[in-house]
């Protein structure tokens, strides 16, 4: 937010904007987040997914083999467990090598589990008889696993060292088979005259074409599984950047208007001229009271006070527009103006009053010293609208706003809290929802000096204790 009001002095420090390096790295560091979140939960999603699955699997490999070797399996099932228990602990995003060993292995035992022969059997068969029952489709479990890690580059690398751990495998059995030539030598007396149907029957033959077109298959599925999860990616980013931005309006704007800014289709940039409450708040004798303390102390004092202050902006439907040292500024009526902005403004300055007394109420039963806080309030025409170059900021500018910093100085002289003008209080005599208690709580003083105002401006006034 900007403004050209003068009330920020000289002492008061000032706050480098952000460059473009640094905007993007916080950019950065908020979709990290977002994705570290994300993936942590799908990562558990999967882990319980896998157990179910594996469960499943048991339970249908005692009904389909129904003897002592299906224990071998179900040693095996225990180690697919153990494999996603420790993706779930080791999984972050980026690059993780633990992570990646950990699929790899789980790759790599599913292809052990798939070719080699169960050592508890009772019979004896051709290796190659081991691709029969098209146990490939296993694992397509896997790659589907591998989606809920929010990586397109991991669902790639589970189909490509899918197929590399496979033809390895399937190459292994085929130059170091286990054969038994009779087999096929019946097979191929049963079959004379069908040279096809013995290529297929064969049981020694690993049928390369078979293997291949697994491989392929599962390739073209993990591709577009990995150009899905490379959109989720980009629908996330999105979605972070929008939390974000809802996140840096609800700095400034109270939660039901945020709410109405993210549902609208207005742009802010638009320039117009609007009516709007303009607030200044700052603390009595900052530099007195600050004077003896130490910079954490003096921070933390700071932090206590817009914090409250802050709280009361956003409680009756204000803006904060920026925090000015030791003080702030806030509008009523921006970005969207409202039929109650004046009396808005009015009633949150009584409540930070109060809210300031009870405060110091706090700080005396501690040793604290009190704090004073002094609020000047003007409404009429100012200039809303974007501006800068590279990096915009919502600006609220014009007379009204410098108006309102003087009337704040302007407390300190009618010793008063509290100063407004009387175009303040004829707005809230003209709003639908003026409540003629917080008006009532104003005395009208002396018409007064205002710098850069022609004419003397009368004024109200809250007294002290009000």
């Amino acid at each position: 937010m900007n403004s050209t009001a003068e009330h920020v002095s000289d002492t008061r420090p000032s706050f480098r904007a952000p460059s473009r390096r640094e905007a993007a790295e916080n950019e950065n560091e908020v979709v990290k987040k977002a994705f570290e979140k994300d993936k942590h939960d799908a990562l558990r999603l999967a882990v319980r997914a896998r157990w179910v699955a594996l469960a499943l699997i048991g339970v249908l490999l005692l009904v389909l083999v129904p003897l002592k070797e299906v224990i071998y399996y179900h040693v095996l099932l225990v180690g697919f467990a153990a494999i996603g228990w420790g993706q779930l602990k080791l999984g972050r995003v980026g690059q993780s090598r633990p992570e990646l060993i950990l699929l790899f292995c789980d790759l790599a035992l599913m292809a052990f589990t798939l070719i080699y022969p169960n050592p508890l059997r009772d019979y004896d068969w051709p290796a190659a008889m081991q691709f029969r029952f098209n146990n490939f489709m296993y694992f397509y479990v896997l790659l589907a696993a591998a989606t809920m890690a929010y990586s397109f580059r991991t669902v790639f690398a589970v189909g490509t060292w899918t197929t590399g751990i496979w033809l390895t495998g399937v190459a292994l059995v085929y130059f170091q088979p286990i054969e038994f030539p009779e087999l096929s030598t019946r097979v191929e007396e049963a079959l004379t005259g069908f040279t096809l149907m013995q290529q297929v029957m064969d049981p020694n033959s690993i049928r390369w074409e078979a293997r291949i077109q697994e491989v392929v298959v599962f390739l073209i599925v993990a591709g577009i599984l990995a150009l899905s999860s490379w959109r989720a990616n980009q629908l996330l980013v999105g979605q972070a950047g929008v939390e974000r931005e809802r996140a840096n309006l609800a700095r400034y704007f109270s939660p039901n208007v945020v709410e109405e800014l993210a549902q609208n289709d207005e742009p802010l940039k638009q320039v117009r001229n609007q009516n709007v409450a303009v607030m200044f708040v700052d603390i009595v004798g900052f530099t007195k009271l600050t004077d003896q303390q130490s910079p954490e102390q003096v921070i933390h004092l700071l932090r206590e006070f817009h914090g409250r202050m802050e709280s009361e902006v956003f409680r009756h439907n204000g803006t904060l527009d920026k925090y000015l040292g030791d003080g702030l500024m806030a509008t009523f009526g921006t970005p969207l103006p409202s039929d109650a902005d004046a009396g808005n403004a009015l009633r949150c300055a009584q409540d930070m009053i109060k809210v300031v007394a009870g405060w110091n109420a706090e700080r005396s039963d501690r040793g604290e010293p009190e704090v004073k806080a002094s609020v000047g309030i003007h409404y009429g025409p100012v200039v809303l609208g974007d501006i800068g170059a590279n990096r915009l900021e919502f600006a609220v500018i014009g007379t009204t706003v410098n108006v309102a910093s003087r009337l704040e100085a302007l407390t300190r002289q009618v010793g008063a809290p509290v100063v407004v003008s009387d175009d303040v209080v004829e707005q809230i005599r003209r709003e639908p929802e003026h409540s003629i208690d917080c008006v009532s709580l104003l005395a009208k003083k002396p018409p007064q000096e205002i710098r850069g105002i022609a004419e003397p401006m009368s004024v109200w006034a809250l007294a002290a204790g009000d």
